[in-house]
């Protein structure tokens, strides 16, 4: 049991790492918005870059904090039938959430990988006037939904071991 905790804990430390990491980008794309705001409004002299450089900065922002927000269940819930079981049973629902989501994300994974994959070897770019590489951001939707697969299960291991001990679930 130590070694499927200790799994847990490095997922879980890793994921909170990366969301720490990647929340940097939100001060990124605030600033990138500023300045296209300023240089349009103020100057008459709106950029072509700005506001697609935001949107692709946007995508692994959200995918790579996505996995930590599981863990500190931050998702959308409906708790209604939730909150009306008793905490074993409740422990086990979560476990059960938890492996649909990584059933899930293996589907995500094994959809999206041969998409990132042509956009590599494609070298493909966004066709507009500023035309940036996207294939880096295509990239991370397979590992996004990779680092979501590991934290789910993560989850569920911890939802059996709450609802085996009696103990509520997070």
């Amino acid at each position: 049991m130590p070694v499927v905790l200790g799994y847990c804990r490095l997922v879980t430390a890793f994921n909170r790492w990366l969301a720490g990491a990647v929340s940097a980008l939100a001060f990124v794309m605030v600033a990138v918005i500023g300045y296209e705001v300023v240089a349009r409004y103020f100057f008459d002299a709106p950029t072509v870059w700005a506001m697609e450089l935001s949107t692709l900065l946007f995508g692994p922002y959200f995918l790579l904090a996505g996995p930590y927000l599981l863990h500190t269940a931050g998702h959308v819930n409906v708790d209604i039938l939730h909150a009306r079981l008793p905490r074993r049973a409740a422990g086990w629902l979560d476990c059960l959430c938890h492996v649909l989501i990584a059933l899930l994300a293996a589907v995500f994974i094994v959809q999206s990988l041969p998409v990132a994959l042509n956009a590599f070897d494609s070298g493909e770019t966004s066709f507009t006037a500023w035309n940036p590489p996207i294939w880096p951001v295509k990239a991370l939707i397979p590992v996004a939904f990779l680092l979501l697969l590991l934290q789910a299960v993560a989850e569920a291991i911890l939802a059996a071991r709450r609802a085996l001990a009696g103990e509520g679930s997070a």
